[in-house]
């Protein structure tokens, strides 16, 4: 059982780079954790369908068999940080691989959410590829720390 994060493009920033591979390196010490990267469709004068459509093949070509699908979405079911801990919990308990996406600038292709058994909103804004894996990503770590009853959840 492992959680794979699966993200369209690489961070650009440096900084955001970091923090994102530091909150993925603490929370790999709670969960088994494989984060991938698929390549940004060049999107110039290409139909923003078609840009989504690329990019959640290259995702969908990434999970693993058999795994769920939860797909990073703003109009996906909120949870506080307990819950999505709860959450993370039980679906390891069920042994099966999760892949939780994020789309690329555009977002996820439809062929994407429909695959998917659960949208997750990350937050009710619309957030930046790079931020919203910085996000899931320290999230991944609070519900390991919250899990294992830790101080950093405050």
């Amino acid at each position: 059982m492992r959680f794979v994060i699966g993200v369209v493009g690489r961070p650009k920033h440096a900084g955001l780079a970091a923090a994102i591979e530091d909150y993925e390196s603490r929370a790999a010490r709670y969960w088994p954790l494989e984060a991938v990267d698929v390549r940004e469709e060049a999107a110039r004068g290409a139909p923003v369908d078609a840009v989504k459509e690329r990019e959640g093949e290259r995702l969908l070509a990434r999970v693993p068999a058999g795994a769920q699908i939860v797909a990073c979405d703003v109009g996906g079911e909120s949870m506080t940080s307990e819950r999505f801990a709860r959450w993370m919990q039980e679906a390891r308990e069920r042994g099966r691989d999760v892949a939780i996406l994020i789309g690329g600038a555009f977002g996820l292709a439809d062929a994407v959410r429909a695959r998917a058994g659960l949208r997750l909103s990350l937050a009710s804004w619309t957030l930046p590829h790079e931020l919203a894996r910085l996000v899931l990503a320290e999230q991944i770590y609070r519900a390991g720390t919250l899990v294992r009853g830790e101080p950093y959840h405050k």
